[in-house]
């Protein structure tokens, strides 16, 4: 069996990383990516199971010798998802990276045989109201979060594969037909 890596993004609130660590533990075929950061670990975090947590001499030697699929840098600190170690796992399972749409195009032109599936929600209001139900972010930041849904969804037709999530279980079953499929 082929092995995948597949680039899954979309607005937050949508259920992508819900659908990524059900479909996780139900597979012993697909592991999800370990990103690399230079942060500091955070209390109870460990490392090359969350993040490899790394210097920023380390990551930016790292960045010079392309051994990144993608990164970024954000509050101060870098976030990329190693080469070395997607290749290395390739050979063994699947590879799921829970990732933003400019990071997943980022690791499309570096690896093109990532899938990249974007995970919708099955409207505005339905996505609004998930996000207000978590109850973990302000109506500020809420709008913050829809207005760059319009970002995130006007690069759809860039992803091979588009997942409406109406319905938890057939949404993970989708992702799963689509591993399967590659």
């Amino acid at each position: 069996m082929k092995h995948v890596l597949l680039a899954v993004s979309g607005p937050s609130g949508v259920g992508k990383g819900t659908m990524v660590k059900t479909l996780i533990s139900r597979r012993e075929d697909v592991v999800e990516s370990v990103s690399c950061t230079t942060r500091a670990p955070r209390e109870g975090e460990v490392h090359g199971k969350h993040y490899f947590f790394l210097s920023k001499e380390e990551f930016e030697r790292r960045i010079a010798e392309n051994d990144f699929l993608e990164y970024d840098e954000h509050f101060g600190n870098y976030y990329g998802t190693p080469k070395s170690f997607v290749r290395e796992t390739l050979k063994t399972k699947s590879v799921i990276m829970e990732i933003d749409v400019v990071g997943a195009l980022n690791a499309k032109k570096t690896f093109p045989e990532c899938v990249l599936v974007m995970v919708v929600p099955p409207s505005v209001e339905e996505l609004k109201r998930r996000l207000s139900g978590r109850g973990s972010e302000t109506e500020e930041q809420i709008l913050g979060r829809l207005a760059r849904m319009d970002y995130e969804l006007s690069h759809k037709d860039e992803y091979d594969h588009i997942i409406v999530n109406d319905d938890l279980e057939k949404a993970i079953a989708d992702l799963m037909k689509i591993i399967d499929g590659e």
